[in-house]
């Protein structure tokens, strides 16, 4: 034995008498120590209580499955209904006012808008377009032997040129009004009164008044103004001439800047009637859209809170599993401490199996929560969103769980006497 050795244990042994007398007796015990166990290996023995297993696994799995499917896909079913109504804001803006009649402050007498409002509107520095509807006292029928209460809720309303431009509006079949068409009898129908009257495309006739019109279009839908939807609108000259209609509009539909809005707000009422401003009602068509986008996820808490419930109930379930593991493999919780296995080491063994356990039901429930928002995407014709946060949430409640629920069992299996252990076995 080299010289330095000996002088060290020499001295270590005149500093520590108790340690040194413990080593005279035996040699060999003071270097014993559990040897640790590599990533791969706390892996490999982690999921040999699963690969056992297979039916328990599943079923164990499927309560964490469930909860985490279910939290995921209501935070993404909200989340793509969101991003819908924000894509029609970007797409339609935000940039939209409409002025229409308020009350009066005498009761009794009716506020009208007057006939050059849409041209004392343009005028406002920051407009960029205006466009006008006006009440016309008709109905609209398929034709004329259905009686005249069958309206079926349709307004007829004269309709501006410059009206489908300013409103972001498009045509799903034939063309907008012009200056030929408006001064005939033609109209262009919402996309729900065409559904109402039976009329899919344009070139058919519908009961107006006292005639009948040609169809000469059908819009789309129209989020921002959803009253056109419900009428038939004709040409301001037509509605004149032919339906005797005043020639005051009732609504007047601008677009400004983003940057101007909040002062053409301010100016649009004493614009259209200096005298009396208080009695036009200028409202903002979009708040309506955003305060949709706002309240998207309202009722997603209570769902959110239903799938916590099924998430806890799969915790127990997963740490009953454990429990009843670490009952029926005493035998070889007793035979791995007999060989040297350390307490930690059962502890990790346990702790691991567990977390395997949750991480396979969280990823099959992130799976399944981003298959039914797919479904519901696709069904809605709404964009397939799904926040990221809700993802490494989710899962990351599942380790949660899992660490929890298999920290007792690990615990117990740790404090089992090998000798015991092997003889109840």
């Amino acid at each position: 034995m080299p010289r330095r050795t000996r002088e060290h244990r020499r001295d270590s042994a005149r500093s520590d008498p108790a340690r040194s007398d413990s080593a005279r007796r035996d040699p060999v015990r003071r270097d014993l120590r559990p040897a640790r166990l590599s990533p791969r290996d706390v892996l490999h023995v982690g999921s040999g209580g699963l690969r056992s297993r297979p039916l328990r696994v599943v079923l164990s799995a499927l309560g964490i499955a469930i909860g985490i499917a279910t939290m995921v896909s209501v935070v993404g079913v909200s989340a793509s209904s969101q991003e819908k109504l924000l894509r029609q804001l970007d797409r339609l803006g935000t940039n939209m006012l409409v002025a229409s009649p308020g009350e009066s402050m005498f009761a009794g007498e009716d506020v009208k808008l007057p006939k050059s409002a849409v041209g004392m509107v343009s005028r406002i520095e920051g407009v960029e377009e205006a466009g006008a509807t006006g009440t016309v006292e008709a109905t609209v029928r398929r034709n004329e032997k259905l009686p005249e209460e069958d309206s079926g809720g349709i307004a007829v309303q004269a309709a501006s040129l410059e009206l489908l431009r300013t409103v972001r509006g498009t045509i799903a079949s034939g063309s907008w009004l012009n200056g030929a068409n408006g001064r005939y009898p033609s109209v262009v129908l919402g996309h729900v009164a065409a559904q109402r009257l039976g009329v899919g495309k344009a070139g058919q006739q519908v009961w107006l008044g006292d005639r009948y019109f040609t169809v000469v279009g059908v819009l789309d839908p129209l989020p921002l103004a959803p009253e056109l939807e419900r009428s038939a609108l004709v040409g301001w000259d037509a509605a004149e001439r032919l339906l005797g209609f005043d020639g005051h509009p009732t609504s007047v539909y601008e677009r400004s800047q983003d940057s101007s809005v909040s002062a053409v707000r301010s100016l649009l009422a004493p614009t259209i009637d200096p005298e009396n401003p208080q009695d036009i009602k200028v409202t903002d068509p979009s708040a309506k859209l955003q305060a949709r986008a706002a309240t998207e996820g309202a009722f997603s808490s209570l769902l959110l809170g239903l799938g916590g419930i099924a998430l806890l109930v799969g915790g127990v379930g997963v740490a009953n599993t454990m429990i009843i593991s670490v009952l029926e493999r005493r035998y070889e919780i007793g035979l791995r401490r007999s060989l040297g296995a350390a307490r930690g080491q059962i502890r990790i063994q346990f702790v691991t199996e567990s977390l395997l356990l949750s991480g396979l039901g969280g990823a099959v429930g992130v799976a399944l929560g981003a298959a039914a928002t797919a479904v519901f995407a696709q069904v809605e014709g709404v964009p397939w969103v799904i926040p990221l946060w809700s993802v490494a949430g989710g899962f990351g409640a599942t380790l949660v769980i899992g660490t929890l629920a298999g920290l007792y069992p690990a615990i117990r299996a740790a404090r089992l006497s090998p000798t015991l252990a092997l003889h109840a076995a």
